[in-house]
């Protein structure tokens, strides 16, 4: 056999049992950029925060279209399910646009409170603070309101078979059950004033319903999977944004 022929083989075999040796043995770990399991780990987790999220943007998308129907006019759809919302006729495309737009909402979020806090004192302040608002229940702030977290609401903690009330006059626009927040009730008020109701134990008003200020709309309860005991959790929105009732409202 030719001496180079000889070279060449000794040449691959000694590359075939260095793959060999590298990828069948923890020597592989040695090499830069090669995943371990530390690192397949951290990816899954980062997945499932990932899946986590696009949850929520997708509830909080379905949330915001709801009340930009009602501002319109329209009624409220059904907030049984994010697949209501993409079978509903002629939404899913809509919706679709919205859920693309959240990513930069909620990368923006934070840095839009400080100033929200002062810009809305002076769009929302002058046209709400003449209003008489009516305590809606009266309990313990467990959860304030909070955009830098995304919670845009409050949590109100209080005794069973307490009275939910009006907070103003206005119609109510949609009341029924879902899985995730119970017994839910929305009422449409003046001045473009929405507010949202959740986690009740019974609802004693219906859609399309006209309440006075004060008002008994509810029992409050504690149903819905995201319920955390027996609270009323409280949604403020004026003119498509969310607004803290706290400021309005003496609880």
């Amino acid at each position: 056999m030719p001496k180079n022929r000889k070279t060449y083989i000794l040449i691959a075999l000694v590359a075939v049992a260095t793959y060999l040796l590298i990828d069948f043995t923890p020597l592989r770990r040695t090499i830069r950029g090669y995943p371990t399991r530390a690192t397949r780990e951290a990816a899954l987790e980062n997945r499932l925060k990932i899946d986590s999220l696009e949850r929520l943007v997708q509830l909080w998308a379905f949330q915001v279209g709801n009340i930009q129907r009602v501002m319109s006019g329209r009624e409220a759809m059904d907030l049984d399910s994010i697949a209501a919302l993409q079978s509903a006729t002629g939404e899913t495309d809509m919706y679709a646009t919205m859920y693309a737009k959240q990513d930069s909402i909620l990368r923006g979020i934070v840095e839009k409170e400080t100033a929200l806090d002062l810009s809305q004192a002076d769009s929302h302040g002058t046209l709400l603070e003449g209003l008489d608002f009516f305590t809606p229940l009266k309990g313990m702030v467990t959860e304030p309101y909070n955009l830098a977290i995304n919670h845009p609401y409050i949590d109100i903690a209080a005794d069973e078979n307490a009275t939910v009330y009006s907070i103003l006059d206005g119609t109510v626009v949609s009341a029924g059950y879902n899985e995730d927040t119970g017994y839910v009730m929305i009422i449409q008020h003046g001045n473009d004033l929405v507010s949202i109701y959740k986690h009740n134990d019974r609802l004693l008003k219906q859609a399309g319903d006209k309440v006075k200020t004060g008002t008994p709309i509810a029992i409050v309860g504690n149903t819905g999977r995201l319920a955390t005991g027996v609270q009323l959790h409280l949604e403020l929105w004026h003119a498509g944004e969310a607004i803290d009732p706290a400021k309005y409202i003496s609880f």
